[in-house]
């Protein structure tokens, strides 16, 4: 991935973003808030429809059918989204404080959030078994120890899927890691003053290949890249927003 070029698109959409109208910029914004809470939840199996997720945080219409889970998934999500915004407008780097207010948001109502787990965990499907006791940690503590020099040492985008990738591997909570690390990312990429991404829930064969890659053989490549490809098309269609004016 030639990273250079996506640093260059970074530039240029930060010379042009105030050119955008407030309108069509606000209404581009809301419409990612939507899609990336729906894609992040129905990854981990959430039933909501991109409609039904609609009609749920833009209207308050519960739906019908739906486990209270996937409910609170859904609205919990979108708060835990707004918190990272939120964060991010305050200047805040991301820290282990931030990282367990977003799952306690992630899980309000759900399970007892922000706390790490001491039990042995498995992730259905996968080669890679996360670390348990004492090693778990000492690795999620490392993981913070060593954000200031994976920010030093890669590009953006690279940091962004190095934090996801690193935390899913180390899996910290008992639930809600996938959700937790999606957000964890994207305030890496908005940090850097790149635009936020959504893995679309039809690619997850891809994001869990990558993962994978990572987890077992820790290379970073195969994500770095999905990640890059994503970043790539949401500045290529804010800066034509810019443009359109």
């Amino acid at each position: 991935m030639n990273y250079s070029e996506i640093n260059e698109k970074v530039k240029k959409y930060n010379s042009v973003k105030d050119k955008i109208d407030k309108i069509t910029l606000s209404s581009y914004e809301k419409d990612f808030e939507l899609t990336f809470t729906h894609n992040s939840t129905a990854i981990e199996g959430n039933t909501l429809t991109l409609i039904e997720t609609k009609l749920l945080l833009d209207d308050g219409i519960t739906v019908g059918g739906k486990e209270l889970r996937e409910i609170y998934e859904v609205v919990n999500h979108n708060k835990a989204y707004k918190y990272v915004k939120k964060c991010i407008d305050g200047g805040k780097p991301l820290n282990e404080s931030i990282v367990k207010d977003l799952h306690e948001i992630l899980t309000d109502n759900i399970l007892q959030g922000g706390i790490y787990r001491n039990q042995e965990v498995r992730i259905t499907g996968a080669s890679h078994t996360p670390p348990s006791g004492m090693d778990m940690y000492s690795q999620i503590k490392n993981f913070y120890n060593d954000m200031e020099a994976k920010k030093l040492s890669l590009n953006p985008v690279e940091y962004a899927a190095w934090t996801h990738a690193e935390f899913v591997r180390i899996h910290p909570f008992v639930d809600g890691n996938g959700r937790t690390a999606r957000l964890l990312m994207n305030y890496q990429l908005l940090s850097a003053g790149m635009l936020p991404v959504s893995i679309a829930k039809e690619n997850r064969i891809d994001y869990y290949n990558a993962l994978e890659a990572y987890a077992v053989n820790g290379t970073l490549d195969q994500f770095a890249d999905l990640i890059a490809d994503l970043e790539e098309k949401q500045l290529d269609l804010y800066i034509s927003l810019a443009h359109d004016r």
